[in-house]
Order: structure tokens, then sequence, then C-alpha cells
């Protein structure tokens, strides 16, 4: 087959590039700026630089449109949350491997998802819906431990808590919820968090990981991974995906409890749990609606090596021994691949960001995502469901 991976920046984009073009199929990649690492990955036939989801959404359809008209592109894999954009701007001519626009943005919405997991009973923490500051003020009254977020959010960016390391990071003063952006204030509930990671085909799952994140940047996003017994959780993946008849990549998070997983919230798209699968594994569970069911088994353990060089040295001295050893013991993501131009992008495009970030006093994240990601704005004149 022939497939283009939008969004090729983020690291799992360059996974998935290599595991596709690996079980024996030809790449495309395609990002809004030029110097994308997995646009430069040796796996890539062709890359695009194409108009912001975000900010031209219908320009954005057409280059798609017009890439897979001339490439006889089979199907287009985003990777990130311009997944949104081409379920509400759905690109003529090509196939999405993606869900619907409503599908998508209810579970992306965790105001919306929390109803749904009510709804199917997935346990989930006691959560008040803030849509002004006072309800803030009240939601945050109501739970002596508590950790709230933007409804529309992402890589534990704006996180609100009096727990744990980011517990004091922002004050309810920075916080101004309104009907539109809504915050959720949750119960906090202690425990190791897990992740999952899945391909689905009209509700059934193909593919499935569960893993969780021994080394984090700046205690938010995941920049090394461990697979882990994924039976409880492929069955509430299940139960999720087959109510909503989905179609895509999704991914949950969930907190480990002495009375078993509790979700906290959904990415509809791709995680980094793509990374502890093989390519047969990925292309059979993701291209092939038929397969087999695969889950990953527990133990497989991965890391971003250049995050992991960066983040020793973002932590100063202290992080230096701990980096060093995981550097020399645990397998790299980008090890064994012979394609080294994406790390060398990879790791110029994450000291960009960084500064930028420092520069703008601004989450990583934000910096990184911030022209590809969706905060439910309508969307060519499509609204999210309330």
């Amino acid at each position: 087959m022939r497939l283009l991976v939008t969004a090729a920046r983020m690291p799992f984009a360059v996974a998935l590039i290599r595991r596709l073009a690996e079980a024996g199929h030809t790449l495309y990649a395609c990002d809004t700026y030029a110097n994308a690492p997995g646009s430069h990955s040796r796996y890539v036939a062709e890359h695009f630089v194409t108009a912001s989801p975000r900010r031209e959404p219908e320009r954005f359809a057409e280059q798609v449109s017009e890439m897979a008209r001339e490439h006889s592109i089979d199907l287009v894999i985003p990777s990130w949350e311009d997944v949104f954009y081409l379920a509400a701007v759905p690109p003529a001519g090509v196939r999405v491997y993606g869900a619907s626009f409503e599908s998508l943005a209810r579970l992306h919405d965790k105001a919306t998802f929390q109803s749904l997991a009510e709804e199917l009973g997935v346990r989930a923490p006691a959560t008040v819906v803030a849509r002004s500051r006072e309800e803030l003020q009240a939601g945050i009254a109501r739970f002596p431990s508590y950790f709230a977020r933007a409804a529309f959010s992402r890589g534990g960016v704006s996180l609100l808590t009096n727990q744990g390391p980011l517990a004091g990071e922002m004050s309810p003063d920075d916080v101004e919820p309104t009907p539109d952006s809504p915050w959720l204030v949750q119960e906090f509930v202690d425990g190791p968090m897990i992740c999952t990671y899945s391909t689905v085909h009209e509700g059934r799952v193909t593919a499935h990981c569960t893993y969780r994140a021994p080394r984090q940047w700046h205690h938010s996003t995941g920049i090394q991974f461990e697979s882990v017994d994924g039976a409880e959780s492929l069955a509430i993946v299940e139960r999720l995906a087959s109510a909503l008849g989905y179609t895509g990549q999704i991914s949950f998070d969930f907190v480990a409890t002495a009375d078993g997983l509790m979700i906290i919230e959904c990415n509809p798209r791709t995680t980094d749990g793509v990374l502890l699968m093989s390519a047969d594994e990925l292309a059979a569970g993701m291209l092939d609606p038929d397969a087999e069911q695969f889950v990953v088994p527990a133990g497989r353990l991965v890391q971003l090596d250049f995050a992991v060089f960066a983040e020793m040295f973002s932590e100063g001295v202290k992080g230096i021994p701990s980096g060093i050893e995981d550097l020399l013991k645990v397998h790299g993501a980008d090890r064994g691949w012979h394609d080294l131009v994406p790390n060398l992008y990879s790791f110029l495009a994450l000291v960009h960001h960084e500064r930028m970030s420092l520069k703008e006093h601004q989450k990583l994240m934000v910096v990184m995502s911030e022209d590809v990601c969706w905060n439910g704005e309508p969307i060519a004149g499509r609204t999210a469901p309330s």
C-alpha cells in the first residue's frame, strides 16, 4: 500500500513510518514545516509541507487530496490531532484511518468522555465540570485531594493539582474556565499511571499495547516506555470501541488502583505505545481489519534516546548518572533502523521548542504542537457535541 503519515514531527510518527515501510509499504510524510523529523526518514519516498490544519483546515484537506491524487495514496494515517481536521473536512478521493468527527470529539473532550465512561460502566474518578471560576473553586473545595485540567488539553499541559510533583505548579487564579472551554476537577486517584495504544476497525480491537512510562520529561510527557500486562485494559478498550463502532488509532490513560484500573482520559490518536510494537504487529493491526488480535506481551522496554539525553542536562548534574545508565542499558527507539537523520532533526527540534517554551513561559508540548492541535473550536462550521 501507499501510505501518507501526517504530523511527521512526532516521535511516534517516525515509528509509524519506519515500521510500516519495513512491513513492505511505500511511505510519504507531511507536516506544516520542512524540518519535521519524520519527513527526513530514509523510509520516506517523498515529503511535503502543508498549511496548518488548525488555521487553514480546508486548505489542508485540499493539499492532502492533491498529494493522494498525485502519488496514488491508498490511506492517510494521522499521527496527531490533525485527525480532527481530516474528519471534519474529509479530503476528497482518499481514505483516512480515523473515526467520525462526532466520535473523535466525544472522546477528546474530557467532559463528554467522562459521561461516556459513566454510561458504559467504566470506573472513573468523581468529577465536576467547571464552566466558570466560581464552579472551579467549588469543585476544588469538594475534593481534599484533587487534580484539574482543561477539557481540551494534552501531554500534562495546564494541570492544576495539590498532589504529587506538579502540586502548586499552577494556581486556581491562573485558570479561567468558560462554557466553551470548561475544566474538569476530579478527585485525585493515587497509583501508577498506565497507558494504552490500540488499532481498531469498526469497533474491533486488532492490536493493543498497555504500558507505563518509567521516565518522563519534567513529570509530564513520557520518554521511556515499558509494556505491562494488557488483559484488564483490553477489556475496557473493547467496551468503549465497540460502543462507538470506532475505527482508527485510540489511546487511554488509567490509574492502577488496588481495585483495578480507573480511566482518566482518552487520546483518539497515535501515542508512544506504538514504539513497543514490531513492524508486522503494527501493520497487521492497522491495515488488516480481519487480522487476528494481537496484544503486546509484558516486559518490552524502549526509550527516546535523544529526549533522555536532553533531559539529563535540563535537570542539572543530578540527572546525569541515571541518564547515562539508561542510555547504556535501555533499547533506544532509533537503534537498529540505520535512519540517523530524523535523530538529528528530533534533537534540534527539542532544543528549539524547549527554548521557545521557556521564552514564552509555555509548556513544551504547547509550543511543539500548537498549529496541529484541536481545542474544541469550530472546524469549518462543525462544532463538538455538547
